[in-house]
């Protein structure tokens, strides 16, 4: 099956309904710029009570030690989903012990990763101009780019997918896990019920749907 990974969860419901339609993991924004935003103590309280499965992904921009601690200390996350440069990557991933994904932009075949050490990628669209923050920001990326791309590590395709587009994004991109957030809100920061239950089922009914075992642990 496809994997698939529904970012920004900020209330009770939209955790619900991914853990419901069997969503591999559920993303935490910790970027406070962000309309998703949540603090430790928020996260912690939403997947108080989870099973251990859907893995919970921090998601973090640039972030200091500290802000990582504090974190780690509120809530267990399995994942440190980080925008940062590889190299400080690296020393997060030596610190703290815990897998790391970095959030890559892609515009053409140039941009794609080589492997510095990381557990997996998040491929998405370079942000577009006066982006007030690093993801991508519901834009939609060649696809095409990733076709017969041998990654050196697992990784998820993010960046404009939504419930009527993300088959094809699959078919077009290779991809054995796909990322979404704003692409199941009624507004910015309000996750759907309906449409995180209509992606993750789009999702898996893809022709190209794969072991989950391909996609980052």
């Amino acid at each position: 099956m496809i994997g698939v990974k529904i970012c920004g969860l900020n209330d009770a419901a939209g955790v619900e309904a991914a853990l419901a339609g069997g969503a591999g993991w559920i993303g935490l924004n910790f970027f406070d710029r962000s309309p998703r935003h949540v603090t430790p103590a928020q996260a912690a309280s939403l997947v108080s009570g989870l099973p251990p499965t859907p893995l919970r992904v921090g998601l973090f921009v640039d972030p200091a030690d500290s802000a990582l601690a504090d974190t780690l200390r509120a809530v267990k996350l399995d994942v440190l989903q980080i925008y940062a440069p590889a190299a400080r990557l690296a020393d997060i991933r030596a610190r703290f012990g815990v897998p790391v994904w970095r959030s890559v932009h892609v515009t053409v075949a140039a941009d794609l990763p080589a492997d510095a050490g990381e557990d997996g990628f998040v491929i998405e669209p370079r942000p577009p101009a006066g982006a007030t923050r690093p993801g991508g920001n519901a834009a939609v990326m060649d696809w095409s780019l990733l076709a017969g791309w041998r990654a050196p590590k697992p990784w998820l395709l993010a960046g404009g997918l939504r419930p009527d587009n993300v088959a094809a994004a699959i078919a077009a991109s290779g991809a054995t896990a796909v990322d979404v957030s704003s692409g199941v809100e009624s507004a910015p920061g309000v996750k759907s019920p309906a449409l995180i239950r209509a992606f993750i089922a789009a999702a898996r009914s893809s022709p190209l749907a794969a072991p989950a075992a391909a996609s980052p642990a």
